[in-house]
């Protein structure tokens, strides 16, 4: 609780405009679940106002993390700034893409049903890839220059990055397919929710899994660093062991889909 409290108040300080940013995501996701509480209507068998809901929660999440994580860079605050601002602006816009289709209770993602639709779908592609561009400079930067953390914490988020971008690879699979499910079109039976293919392969597991490594794997160094009273390279090489294996979690659950096997099936 104190490091979550540590985190708020370090990006609070830091950027401003980035911490309201992320609290206009937690507003936003309990207007989604107040959304599926009173609005009946559906998409793929569920509320509309799932996806927002996850996207809301998704984003928040990780906008809070770049704007934490960049103030252990040797950055200038200029640089902070800009990359800050790229950040949490393109986020916040291609979420609240999703919320509008929502809203419209049509699909975001994968929409060729008009031009409108498509176009909005291509912003959200262009705003995604700014957003893998900035991944890309955080991960070489964490690899060259040294960052104001344990040296086990920064392998770890160079670490995270690298399987963040590799999540990111997976989310591009999903585009070039026009969907999510392997071996049936989306939709069908899913987890609760989550709502991951329970019948089929779902591309959205191996998805969320790469994307939630940044948070994941730099936590463990940061718990090692503090509890386990040993040489740093002992601590280092746990780091390591722990990023592989995550990323062979990855690789299994992308594999598993792709032979169209759902992650849970009943």
């Amino acid at each position: 609780m104190k490091m979550i409290k540590n985190i708020f108040y370090t990006v609070k300080k830091e950027s401003p405009i980035l911490y309201s940013i992320v609290l206009l995501h937690a507003v936003l996701a309990v207007i989604c679940i107040g959304g599926i509480m009173i609005d009946d209507r559906t998409l793929f068998g569920v509320s509309v106002w799932i996806k927002p809901l996850k996207f809301w929660i998704s984003g928040g999440i990780y906008i809070l993390t770049v704007g934490f994580l960049i103030t252990k860079y040797p950055y200038s605050a200029k640089k902070k700034n800009i990359i800050r601002n790229i950040v949490s602006w393109t986020l916040l816009l291609e979420t609240g893409i999703i919320f509008f289709q929502a809203a419209r209770g049509v699909r975001s993602h994968y929409n060729q049903d008009s031009m409108f639709d498509g176009i909005l779908f291509a912003v959200m592609g262009i705003l995604i890839a700014i957003n893998i561009l900035i991944m890309i400079l955080l991960a070489f930067d964490a690899a060259r220059l040294k960052l104001t953390v344990a040296k086990p914490i920064q392998v770890a988020i160079l670490l995270g990055w690298i399987v963040v971008i590799v999540g990111s690879w997976v989310g591009g699979q999903m585009i070039n397919q026009l969907g999510h499910n392997v071996g049936m079109a989306d939709g069908g039976k899913g987890l609760p929710l989550l709502n991951w293919s329970t019948v089929v392969g779902d591309l959205r597991v191996a998805h969320f899994v790469g994307l939630h490594g940044i948070q994941i794997i730099p936590l463990f160094a940061w718990i090692l660093v503090r509890k386990w009273n040993t040489k740093t390279q002992n601590k280092t090489i746990a780091v390591l062991v722990f990023g592989v294996l995550f990323a062979a979690c990855i690789a299994y659950v992308f594999y598993q889909a792709k032979q169209g096997i759902p992650l849970i099936k009943y």
